[in-house]
């Protein structure tokens, strides 16, 4: 690929152009709001220039609402030799598309599985969707070259192509991206009013939970709006949960101890099926969940002691596999959670604490 035309100039579309600039294409770039495409440009995501003629990809990076009216005028003025859209949702911009009599020949609608919280140019990375999925859904009339473009696209991008049917692929984002926005906002919602003692005691779980509470309203009503059935569908299953739980909760409360017992069964079950599902979640590099052991050392909020730690780890030869941060409330301190391989604990604990570092346990 040589040339690219990026149309929306948001975290994904710049990220996008970043990526394909570093590898060498010409991408220009085009937005509503032309502040976008010339803070995307200052950042070397490409040019504001237009194209002198059509270029061999068009990447529609806008709301899903928009998506199939853009492609539909990209396609009238002969923008490109391909189309693809990177929107969240993908059955409904299709059958929009071909209401408008757009070429379903030229078109491929895709969506790469990343993000961040913060939205526009500024939040963009070239490396945002290195070793994600990104899926594609051609339909029988999508041609071969449209797919290998597409499938291009992806590679530069270094993301993992996965096609899937468009309807199949918009309950998947119901269950595993939209609900769980929704539910985090929820547990966020909570905290709005909550009680100032309350909201000081936030630990690693509540930051865990609501990580993702952060994101931009405007953009998730698009989102939402586009696939509103499936994430409904979902809300409903959670919410008998819900129900069940308060059931098993209360009957905690009792001072009947069969009731006890059986709220306290209930309360298992859901706990257990939780983890029944969290075993499922792809691990490391998409491969097989792996079980970690966690060696927590405190550190204080100075700068250089994450580097330190991390290259004490590196000396005692132990690859850290994942690492969380839990700050200590009202002081300069926190626990650094490091995981690595169960074989590598005493190596690991021995070594940092001959360099200084406690360790808590």
């Amino acid at each position: 690929m040589r040339t690219a035309l990026v149309i929306g100039t948001g975290l994904i579309g710049t990220s996008i152009a970043l990526a394909l600039s570093a590898r060498g294409v010409r991408v220009h770039l085009e937005d509503s709001d032309p502040d976008q495409p010339r803070t995307a440009s200052a950042l070397g995501a490409g040019t504001e220039e237009p194209p002198g003629g059509p270029v061999e990809l068009a990447v529609v990076a806008v709301p899903p609402a928009h998506i199939a009216a853009t492609v539909a005028a990209l396609q009238r003025r002969g923008a490109a030799r391909a189309y693809v859209d990177v929107g969240s949702v993908k059955g409904g911009p299709c059958r929009e598309l071909t209401g408008l009599d757009g070429d379903l020949r030229t078109y491929l609608g895709t969506h790469p599985m990343s993000g961040r919280e913060r939205s526009g140019p500024l939040a963009a990375t070239a490396d945002l969707f290195e070793g994600k999925p990104w899926v594609l859904t051609p339909v029988p009339e999508t041609e071969t070259e449209v797919l290998n473009l597409a499938l291009e696209l992806v590679a530069l991008c270094r993301a993992v192509p996965v096609v899937m049917d468009a309807d199949a692929h918009d309950r998947a984002v119901a269950l595993v991206s939209h609900t769980p926005q929704l539910l985090s906002s929820l547990v966020a919602a909570r905290l709005e009013t909550a009680d100032e003692v309350a909201v000081r005691l936030c630990g690693q779980g509540i930051l865990d939970v609501t990580r993702i509470a952060a994101s931009d309203p405007g953009m998730w009503i698009e989102i939402l709006s586009a696939n509103p059935g499936p994430v409904a569908d979902i809300l409903s299953e959670v919410a008998a949960d819900l129900d069940e739980t308060v059931r098993s909760l209360r009957a905690m409360e009792s001072a009947d101890d069969a009731k006890r017992g059986g709220g306290a069964a209930g309360i298992e079950a859901v706990l257990r099926r939780g983890n029944a599902g969290r075993e499922r979640v792809p691990g490391k590099h998409g491969t097989a969940p792996a079980a970690y052991e966690t060696v927590a050392v405190l550190i204080t909020d100075q700068p250089g002691e994450l580097a330190r730690i991390f290259a004490d780890a590196g000396r005692a030869g132990v690859n850290i596999e994942d690492v969380r941060i839990e700050h200590a409330t009202g002081q300069q301190a926190g626990l650094v959670q490091l995981m690595v391989e169960p074989n590598a604990v005493p190596v690991l604990i021995a070594s940092l604490r001959e360099r200084g570092w406690s360790i808590r346990q």
